[in-house]
């Protein structure tokens, strides 16, 4: 059975949900009234720790639209930023832990080159590693697993 206060926190929120969704402008909804106006919004929005939902907009800002050409990768908001780089053979990339959970930069089985590993990075470490074999590095935090990103390196 669940506690009355959790259920009671529930049914206000979805009353909330229910009525933010019904109008509320001048004129109470009524046809030829105003509409009413947009939220404001104020960036995008941040997932919950541990969890894979993330809004369009975040995952624009982790930057999961195009390859980038990157050797610094942001660990910030459960996400890589890049998510996909693009770096020339012998380049040295480094990620940087922005968040205050704890993340791993781990590659996928079969990487070229025998892939990569880094150790529990807490908030502020880095880790640093040189590609020296072209190809596709598909990679993820072995904690957060929803968080995935690739470096392609070019010959």
């Amino acid at each position: 059975m669940r506690h009355p206060r959790y259920v009671s926190v529930a049914m206000a929120a979805a009353a909330s949900l229910a009525l933010a969704g019904c109008g509320g402008g001048k004129g109470g909804g009524q046809p030829g009234s105003d509409p009413a106006p947009a939220p404001a919004t104020t960036g995008a929005a941040t997932p919950m720790p541990g969890m894979p939902g993330m809004s369009a907009s975040a995952a624009d800002a982790a930057g999961q639209d195009a390859p980038a050409a990157a050797n610094a990768i942001d660990i910030k908001s459960f996400a890589f930023a890049p998510a996909n780089a693009t770096v020339p053979v012998g380049t040295a990339v480094t990620w940087t832990n922005h968040d205050q959970d704890p993340h791993t930069v781990v590659t996928q089985p079969g990487a070229p080159g025998g892939g990569f590993r880094s150790g529990t990075l807490k908030a502020g470490d880095t880790f640093t590693f040189t590609f020296t074999a072209p190809g596709r590095y598909e990679y993820l935090c072995s904690i957060h697993p929803f968080m995935t990103a690739t470096v392609t390196v070019t010959a």
